[in-house]
C-alpha cells in the first residue's frame, strides 16, 4: 500500500470486464489499487463468462458499461452527443474520428465514436487521466474521449491489437498518448519502430501469491508405456486459431499408437466445436477431455495434476498472434514442464532446452517429435519443470512491474485535475 493522499481517479477503458481470459488485467487493476490509485472502469462490452476469478471480487473500482451496440441505447447515445458537442475538444475529436472513418469505413468505427461520446459525457468530473487496455477498438474510444474532454491518456498494448491493427492507426495513437506500455520485447521493438522512444517494456508477470509452489509430486514417473497410467497433457487457452490447438491434435494423431497419453483442454472460444469434430475425425476423442472456461482455482488444480503443458502458438491467417501467454507462466509456476513455440515473446520466458521446449510455429512434425520425447522422458520433464519454476519466480514476479506502472501514474497525476 502507498501512504499519502490518493491522487485523482483514473478512468480505465477495457474491451470487456470481467473476463476469465484476461486475468493479467484483473491482477493489474488490483495491484494499482493496492498502490494507492483510485480507478473507474469503463467496459465496451458486457461480461459473457458465467464465472469469475477470485481476484475480480477483490477489485473495488466501480464499472460502467458503455453501449455495446448503439442502436440498443439510442437515447443514451443522443444525450451523450448533445452534451459532448458543448465540450471544448469536440471539433478536434470529431475531425480525428472523421479522418479515421475515411480510412476505415466500418460499423465498428461508428460504434467507437458513439461509445467515446458516452464515455466523455458520463465520466465523473474528478477523473484526471484515461488509461486504455488494447490499442485497437478500446484505444480509439479512449483517444476520442481524451480529445473530447481535454484529458491526457495512456495505452497498454498486448497482442492481437498490435499485430492486426494498421500501421497508420498504431503510429497516430502512440503519438497522441502520453506514454504506452507493452508486455514483450518483440512488441516493444515493433511499436518503437512506429513511434521511437514512446514505448516502455513492462511485463505483466505473475501474482506469485495466487500461484504458490505446488506440493511435492508423488506420481511423476509416467513415460507413456503403461495403458493404465498415461502421460497427462494439459492445454489451457481459448479455442481460437492463434493458439494452434488444431496443430496439437494433428501432432498427437501422428504419435505411435502404443504411446499412452490423455489431453485435458480448458478454455472457451469459437473454435471449440470444430476442434472436437477434428479430434473425432482423427480418432482421438476418447483420449481428450474438454472442460470449457474454468475459474482460476480449477485451472491451478489442473496444472498440478498434469505431467506436461502444451501451447503450440502460431500466427493466425489475419496476423493475430500471442504475445507472452500468461498460462505459460502459470504452468511453470507450478513446476510443470512446458512445450510451446518460438513465437513473439515466448522465448523471453522459455529458454529452449533449459526451462522448457520450443519448436517452430506451425511445424506439426517438430511438435510431434517434441511430444514423443517429453512423454517418454519423465526425468527431463522434472528438470525442465523445476528450471521453469525457478525462472518465473525470479524473473517474472509481477510486484516489481506493478510498482513501475503505478509510479508512472503517480508521477503524472501530480497536479493534474479533472476535466470535462
Amino acid at each position: 500500500m502507498r501512504d499519502g493522499p490518493v491522487p485523482a481517479p483514473v478512468a480505465v477503458v477495457l474491451k470487456g470486464y470481467p473476463r476469465l481470459s484476461e486475468t493479467f488485467i484483473a491482477r493489474e487493476l488490483l495491484g494499482l489499487e493496492e498502490r494507492g490509485l483510485s480507478l473507474r472502469l469503463f467496459s465496451l462490452r458486457q461480461p459473457y463468462d458465467a464465472k469469475t476469478h477470485p481476484v475480480h471480487a477483490r477489485i473495488s473500482a466501480p464499472v460502467t458499461y458503455l453501449p455495446e451496440y448503439l442502436h440498443r441505447e439510442p437515447l443514451r447515445v443522443l444525450r451523450a452527443w448533445a452534451r459532448a458537442r458543448r465540450l471544448p475538444g469536440y471539433r478536434a475529436a470529431r475531425a480525428i474520428w472523421l479522418r479515421d472513418l475515411w480510412r476505415d469505413r466500418t460499423r465498428n468505427r461508428l460504434r467507437r465514436w458513439g461509445q467515446a461520446l458516452v464515455l466523455a459525457a458520463e465520466m465523473p468530473a474528478d477523473v484526471a487521466w484515461i488509461y486504455v487496455h488494447f490499442l485497437h477498438t478500446p484505444g480509439s474510444v479512449g483517444r476520442y474521449a481524451a480529445r473530447l474532454t481535454g484529458r491526457p491518456f495512456s495505452l497498454s498494448a498486448h497482442a492481437r491489437d498490435i499485430w492486426t491493427s494498421p500501421a497508420w492507426e498504431k503510429a497516430e495513437k502512440l503519438a497522441d498518448a502520453r506514454w504506452t506500455v507493452t508486455c514483450t520485447e518483440a512488441a516493444a521493438r515493433h511499436l518503437d519502430g512506429l513511434a521511437p522512444g514512446r514505448v516502455t517494456l513492462l511485463y505483466h508477470g505473475l501474482d506469485l501469491d495466487t500461484f504458490p509452489p505446488p506440493p511435492a509430486p508423488v506420481d511423476d514417473d509416467r513415460d507413456g508405456t503403461d495403458p493404465t497410467r498415461p502421460v497427462r497433457l494439459l492445454a489451457v487457452g481459448r479455442a481460437v486459431p492463434k493458439k494452434g490447438f488444431d496443430r496439437l491434435l494433428r501432432a498427437l494423431a501422428a504419435l505411435p499408437d502404443d504411446v499412452r497419453w490423455t489431453l485435458t483442454h480448458i478454455g472457451g472460444g469459437a473454435e471449440a466445436r470444430a476442434l472436437k469434430a477434428l479430434a473425432e475425425s482423427l480418432g482421438l476423442a476418447d483420449r481428450i477431455t474438454w472442460h470449457g472456461a474454468q475459474a482460476q482455482t480449477a485451472v491451478i488444480e489442473a496444472y498440478r495434476a498434469a505431467d506436461l503443458f502444451v501451447l503450440p502458438c502460431i500466427v493466425a491467417g489475419d496476423g493475430d498472434r500471442d504475445g507472452l501467454p500468461n498460462v505459460l507462466m502459470e504452468a511453470q509456476s507450478q513446476g510443470l514442464a512446458c512445450l510451446s513455440t518460438d513465437l513473439s515473446g515466448i522465448p523471453e520466458l522459455i529458454v529452449d532446452g533449459e526451462t522448457g521446449v520450443l519448436v517452430p510455429p506451425d511445424d506439426v512434425p517438430a511438435l510431434t517429435a517434441a511430444l514423443a520425447g517429453l512423454i517418454a522422458d519423465p526425468a527431463t520433464r522434472r528438470r525442465l519443470g523445476a528450471a521453469g519454476q525457478a525462472r518465473v519466480r525470479t524473473r517474472f514476479d509481477n510486484r516489481a512491474e506493478l510498482t513501475r506502472l503505478a509510479g508512472l501514474f503517480h508521477r503524472d497525476l501530480a497536479g493534474v485535475g479533472g476535466a470535462g
